[in-house]
């Protein structure tokens, strides 16, 4: 039976901490407007701000309506592809961000539940790119930056719509940013991999460990 046709929702963000590219947002240009399977990419690109990210998120969501979302990030020093398992009720920033703010041990949505688990198929999305030699691993921990502040809020605004799957991947730097590093091909390539799968993955597959030994 063939799924109807519909829209993914895709994020990067703008870049930040001094640098003047983020692999996240380079990815979303590729992409939009690209037809997965029967269904067509919506690239959104959001500014590294607490709370500013949010609302665009919002709107994106009301405006696309997507069957499914991924919010991409970026994870300096990670040298795999990391689809994120849980987001976490804390904005406790290391630096500040592109407006100055650095919120400390304060909820994204106060009163909110501790966490959310993504629902995507991460496990499965992690084996198929390793399957095309390109390296992978889940996640335990999206940090509590603005990436985190931003997978939390998607989630809890989805909370009661279970028909849409979404989550967060995390994927490294650029070569020109520093090392460990991926070519934007491979990041891009590694994106669309990850979102076929979890188009047409309804149940993700069951090993033994995060990190699929």
């Amino acid at each position: 039976m063939k799924t109807a046709a519909g829209k993914i929702l895709l994020t990067g963000f703008e870049p930040f901490g001094g640098d003047s590219v983020n692999p996240t947002a380079e990815i979303v240009g590729r992409l939009h407007g690209m037809r997965i399977g029967r269904h067509e990419v919506v690239g959104v690109v959001l500014p590294c701000v607490f709370g500013d990210a949010v609302v665009r998120l919002k709107t994106a969501l009301r405006r696309s309506a997507p069957q499914l979302v991924i919010c991409l990030g970026q994870a300096g020093g990670r040298a795999e592809i990391t689809p994120e398992r849980v987001a976490i009720n804390v904005d406790d920033a290391r630096i500040p961000d592109n407006a100055g703010r650095q919120p400390v041990d304060v909820p994204v949505v106060r009163g909110g539940p501790a966490a959310y688990w993504s629902t995507l198929p991460v496990k499965a999305i992690v084996a198929a790119l390793r399957k095309q030699n390109i390296p992978a691993a889940v996640s335990q921990t999206a940090g509590t930056f603005v990436c985190n502040h931003v997978f939390y809020s998607l989630m809890h605004a989805l909370r009661r719509r279970r028909a849409v799957r979404a989550g967060f991947i995390h994927v490294p730097w650029l070569p020109t940013q520093g090392k460990p590093a991926m070519s934007l091909a491979t990041l891009t390539k590694a994106i669309v991999l990850a979102t076929e799968v979890a188009a047409r993955t309804k149940q993700d597959i069951k090993t033994a460990g995060g990190r699929l030994h």
